[in-house]
């Protein structure tokens, strides 16, 4: 091989232009080392467009497109987050998605443990003065860098939590269940609203893209009409003292901590609000557990379109966590359907004479990010979140409905949020865009 043409060890870490030139074959190696930079080729250098850096498509069309490099808003101009509570969820999942989001930042952080609040400052770079404790809110308001809050203290206290945000001018994005009750949570609608501040509650799974596709799938008629849905979502739980067992503090037992993902992914999922509510409710017996809240809850939903909804939650049995869609022409099964990771989706349908079952590859997203960014987004362009306040109070609602009928042992009649009306999607703001 002639020396002109041998890629030298020196010229390879250099990775100067006659490196790009020899591999794309736009000269030769020493000639283009000490010459002009190589053309642009814009099929693996990009182009501008819209302020992103977009390539083409390389691949044939036997294959998925690649997604397109992510497109980051630099840290100054992020929506700045204080993550008020440092709970197991806050430390294992929603400060480590800050990393993955795009548009949204933490800035301070909020709780009733010094110590512990400055180590996980210095572990994620916020400064001892950007750190509160439960009673200073005052001091939290005058911290411009906070636009938002991320509530994730115990259900029993969002209330309070979400008051004193709106009271000090901040966005708020509150975990589910959104409160104890939903006198609770018309309080927090209103005083939000009063304030002109954003409510959005942390229904993440809306956000998922798994989530996403069953909905657009079953929405689309694809497969037929939408007949019957079954969710459930079940875990163990050991610790007699943790909060979520005491009812002060948690509302109720699997109910409102995971069954809700049951509840709330069926109407995400129909875009409609059920008519009447059948539900069954078991605990054990002397079990310390469950001196204060449930066990086990079963409950049935039907919907104006004949939709019949089959839901349970348990915190007594092995993980599952599985959402299947039955339609006249198929089914859609969602595996780890209200998981932090893990979905997969199944889908069976006739193909010809046989049935066909396909398992479509998706790209997994973390869901934490996700609403993160979509919160920092409506707080930049000044939109309603998909998942608001009334979002959350129609949950608290039918929650309450479902606890009545389990009491009484007949059905509950429900309905649509008052003052939202009978269209689609009635409780949601505007429809995520796609690959959003």
């Amino acid at each position: 091989m002639s020396d002109d043409l041998r890629l030298s060890r020196r010229v390879l870490l250099a990775g100067g232009a006659g490196l790009t030139g020899a591999a794309l074959g736009l000269g030769g190696g020493a000639r283009a080392a000490s010459g002009p930079p190589a053309p642009s080729v814009p099929a693996d250098t990009g182009t501008l467009q819209d302020g992103r850096i977009v390539f083409p498509n390389w691949r044939d069309s036997g294959d998925a497109p690649p997604p397109p490099p992510p497109a980051p808003m630099p840290p100054s101009e992020r929506v700045g987050f204080a993550v008020v509570g440092l709970g197991r969820l806050s430390l294992e999942e929603i400060l480590p998605a800050f990393g993955e989001a795009k548009k949204a930042k933490v800035v301070a952080l909020m709780s009733g443990s010094p110590e512990k609040a400055r180590l996980t400052a210095a572990q994620y770079g916020i400064p001892e003065d950007a750190i509160y404790a439960y009673d200073q809110w005052d001091r939290l308001k005058a911290n411009p860098a906070v636009k938002a809050v991320y509530i994730v203290t115990p259900n029993g206290v969002h209330r309070d939590n979400v008051l004193a945000a709106a009271n000090a001018g901040k966005h708020v994005l509150c975990e589910k269940p959104m409160a104890n009750t939903s006198a609770e949570a018309q309080e927090m609608v209103e005083a939000c609203m009063k304030a002109g501040v954003k409510l959005m509650i942390a229904y993440r799974c809306q956000y998922e893209p798994f989530n996403r596709e069953v909905v657009r799938l079953a929405r689309s008629g694809e497969f037929g009409r939408v007949k019957m849905v079954e969710a459930f979502n079940g875990q163990t739980t050991a610790l007699p003292e943790q909060w979520r067992l005491r009812k002060a503090l948690a509302g109720g037992g699997a109910l409102p901590d995971i069954g809700l993902y049951c509840l709330n992914g069926v109407r995400a999922l129909l875009g409609e609000e059920p008519v009447s509510i059948q539900a069954q409710i078991v605990t054990p017996e002397n079990d310390p557990r469950f001196k204060e809240v449930e066990e086990s809850v079963a409950f049935t939903m039907r919907f104006p379109s004949g939709v019949i909804a089959q839901c349970g939650t348990s915190y007594g049995v092995h993980e599952s966590r599985e959402l299947r869609v039955h339609t006249t022409g198929g089914s859609l099964d969602l595996h780890n359907a209200f998981a932090y990771r893990g979905q997969r989706l199944s889908i069976a349908h006739r193909e010809g004479s046989h049935v066909q079952r396909d398992e479509p590859v998706l790209t997994h997203k973390n869901q934490f990010a996700l609403e993160l960014d979509h919160m920092a987004e409506c707080v930049l362009k000044d939109r309603r979140p998909r998942t608001p306040g009334e979002e959350g109070l129609q949950d608290m609602i039918l929650m309450e409905a479902i606890y009545a009928a389990a009491r009484s042992g007949q059905p509950v009649t429900v309905g649509p949020l008052a003052g939202t009306g009978q269209g689609p999607d009635a409780t949601r703001g505007p429809a995520l865009e796609d690959g959003k």
